[in-house]
């Protein structure tokens, strides 16, 4: 009887994608309680093809493809659930990869916490080109969402959510209180964000908390290409843009600038029409004056009038970086 059901979206990632799997087939759980469901969002490389002849090295594992034609991580997510079959839904990306013990771990936690809907485990960012020199905390949540509370199992604090590549929910949840909304999150190249912490917000209204499970563990690989001037200015600006579309009125990114009193800030309703937490960097300041603009990639360049800017990163003495 499937008890798991393990969710991986993917999109033109064949080959990242097949090292995810790998770690996935060396999962410790007894096979007959978990099945791995990869969502194949319109990939135009050779995704099926690669997939198709892992799952056939690896006739044991339950590995499965199904298609979303609709373009979006969300519509993938969405997908992968109503295809599952347990009644635990773990879900991770296609950019990393799970220890052994990953899914034992969600099965034991969800049948020793009954009441329990939603989860999520320690995340470690992983750089195969070394972790850069400059790299610090503020700038590497947005990129990693590195998450460690610990070695025991907990409630996650106030303003903590799961990472969205490292979470778990009961199907019980999803059906009472929705999936991802496909009004947010990725769609192909496009960076915004905001689905999971629209779901979790929904969570929280209902009354509902989220735990954390240490022994879920998850790499989270950064590749050169996510380390970038262009990449990190499109970043900030779309978690501006993903605030801005309300998605996390109640329940703010954990990278969400903070004041000196450490509460959060909100955009001024005279820059966006609307008190919204300010994620527009990592910097305490919400004015475009301060950001730069991203140039290139997937994401068009917000003007200098924008609510949002697109900063980089911690704001050093006399500003923020500028990129463009």
């Amino acid at each position: 009887m499937i008890r798991l059901s393990l969710i991986i979206a993917t999109y033109n990632r064949a080959r990242p994608l097949l090292e995810a799997l790998e770690s996935v087939v060396a999962q410790d759980a007894p096979l007959a309680l978990w099945e791995c469901v990869v969502v194949n969002n319109n990939s135009q490389d050779d995704t099926e093809a690669r997939f198709a002849d892992f799952a056939a090295r690896h006739p044991a594992f339950a590995l499965r493809m199904v298609r979303e034609p609709h373009q979006g991580l969300s519509h993938a997510r969405n997908c992968g659930i109503a295809a599952a079959r347990g009644e635990y839904l773990a879900i991770i990306d296609d950019d990393e990869r799970i220890n052994p013990g990953f899914v034992a771990a969600y099965i034991r936690f969800f049948d020793t916490h009954p009441d329990a809907v939603a989860a999520g485990g320690r995340i470690i960012p992983e750089y195969p080109a070394g972790r850069p020199a400059w790299m610090s905390r503020y700038v590497e949540r947005p990129v990693a969402n590195p998450l460690d509370l610990g070695d025991r199992v907990r409630l996650f604090p106030a303003g903590r959510i799961p990472g969205g590549g490292n979470m778990a929910l009961r199907r019980t949840a999803v059906e009472r209180y929705g999936g991802f909304d496909p009004a947010l999150g990725r769609v192909g190249g496009r960076l915004i964000g905001g689905e999971e912490s629209d779901l979790f917000a929904r969570l929280a209204r209902a009354g509902e908390r989220c735990w954390y499970v240490p022994d879920a563990v998850m790499w989270h690989i950064i590749p050169p290409e996510k380390l970038t001037d262009d990449y990190l200015a499109r970043l900030a600006y779309n978690v501006g843009v993903s605030c801005a579309r309300g998605a996390t009125d109640a329940m703010p990114p954990p990278w969400c600038a903070r004041g000196a009193n450490g509460a959060r800030r909100s955009c001024s309703p005279a820059r966006c029409g609307r008190a919204v937490p300010c994620a527009c960097c990592a910097c305490a300041t919400a004015s475009p004056a301060d950001c730069s603009r991203p140039s290139g990639g997937s994401d068009p360049a917000p003007p200098r009038s924008a609510p949002f800017g697109a900063c980089a990163g911690p704001r050093p003495p006399g500003g923020c970086r500028r990129l463009g």
